[in-house]
C-alpha cells in the first residue's frame, strides 16, 4: 500500500463495527471506542454495531476512511491482520442491516457524488460466542491494530 500524505486540514473517519455481546467480533467497536479517547484532530471515530445506509453521509465528508472489522481464522499459523485498499461495489443490493464496506461506498457515491480512500482492517478472531471479553488472540491482534493505526495517524504507510 502506498504511502499516504496528509493535509493538516484532511479529514479521517474511522468505522469499527461488530457486536459486542459476541465475543473476539466485537472487536472491531472496542478499537473505535480507543481511538475516539485518543482526541486526536480531523480524525472522528465511530463504534457502531453493524455497517447501515445512513453512514454514507458521514463516508461523504471524509478524505479517508478506515473501516475494523474482525476476521474469523481456523490456523493460527496463519493468523494475520488484513489491510485492503476497497473501492465501491458497482452492484448496489440489500442495503439493509448487513452491508459492507463496499456497499456503503457505492452508497456514498451514489448519493453524494464522492468516494474516498477507503481502507478495511480485519482482525484475526477465533472466539464468537456469547461473551463480552476477547480471547487472547484478538487481544493481541487488536494492540498490534491500533500500534498501526498510530503509524499511520502519524503519516506512515498503513502496512
Amino acid at each position: 500500500m502506498k504511502k499516504i500524505s496528509k493535509s493538516a486540514s484532511s479529514q479521517i473517519l474511522i468505522i469499527g463495527y461488530g457486536n459486542t455481546l459476541r465475543g473476539d467480533d466485537g472487536v472491531g467497536y472496542k478499537i473505535a471506542e480507543i481511538i475516539d479517547q485518543w482526541n486526536l484532530n480531523n480524525i472522528t471515530s465511530l463504534a457502531v454495531h453493524q455497517l447501515t445506509p445512513d453512514l454514507a453521509e458521514k463516508i461523504s465528508q471524509v478524505d479517508t476512511v478506515i473501516f475494523i472489522d474482525a476476521i474469523y481464522v481456523t490456523d493460527m499459523n496463519r493468523a494475520k491482520i488484513e489491510i485492503k485498499t476497497i473501492s465501491i461495489n458497482r452492484k448496489i443490493n440489500n442495503l439493509g442491516h448487513h452491508n459492507n464496506p463496499e456497499q456503503l461506498l457505492s452508497l456514498t457515491q451514489a448519493i453524494y457524488q464522492k468516494i474516498p480512500l477507503a481502507y478495511w482492517i480485519l482482525v484475526p478472531a477465533v472466539n464468537f460466542n456469547f461473551s463480552e471479553s476477547f480471547s487472547s488472540t484478538t487481544q493481541k491482534y487488536a494492540r498490534v491494530t491500533l500500534e498501526k493505526i498510530k503509524i499511520f495517524l502519524s503519516d506512515q504507510s498503513l502496512k
